[in-house]
């Protein structure tokens, strides 16, 4: 059995596992010609107020001067990336956001979501240090990233799937607070 693809550590959600290698091997092709749909939500901080952004963004690996595996966008070096969020839910001063992946690159929605000026409350690495600190008070102790579905045919029957996770507890009682 072999991992699909990879989530950050702080995400939940979908994570697809292969039982046989001609079918990692498929599914590795589908995630290379964008042929599998994955859909996450997060919440964002500040109001998002178009009905689809989309961030065509390149994205470079870096390593800091103290150790630490970063990403950052670049469109001259980076490796292209695209990302569309689709605001869902208004609050005070942030946004619930569903977002669709293109491209899976690291860090690809936490950095594109910066990269908006709209970084995803409790993100300690990409995030905005102040936004954190309001939302840990209300009880979030993780990143708000929750991978909700995958999309995808069957690489052995052609059958279409669409696995659904729902989403953490924490998560949920996040936003029954901002309600």
């Amino acid at each position: 059995m072999e991992l699909v693809h990879r989530l950050d550590r702080d995400t939940s959600g979908c994570l697809l596992i292969a039982n046989q290698v001609s079918v990692l091997r498929s599914f590795h092709e589908m995630l290379r010609n964008n042929q599998m749909q994955k859909t996450y939500v997060t919440l964002l901080k500040g109001q998002l107020q178009d009905k689809e952004i989309k961030v065509e963004a390149g994205l470079r690996k870096f390593v800091t001067k103290s150790g630490e595996r970063m990403v950052c966008v670049d469109n001259r070096e980076g490796k292209a990336a695209t990302t569309f969020f689709y605001p869902k839910q208004g609050f005070t001063d942030m946004t619930l956001v569903d977002v669709r992946l293109i491209t899976g690159r690291t860090h690809q929605i936490r950095v594109h979501s910066q990269h908006l000026r709209h970084p995803i409350a409790g993100d300690e690495k990409y995030g905005d240090p102040d936004f954190n600190a309001k939302i840990k008070k209300l009880g979030l102790k993780r990143l708000f990233l929750h991978a909700r579905s995958l999309r995808f045919e069957h690489p052995q029957t052609g059958e279409i799937m669409n696995p659904v996770a729902a989403m953490d507890e924490q998560l949920k009682k996040i936003l029954s607070k901002l309600k």
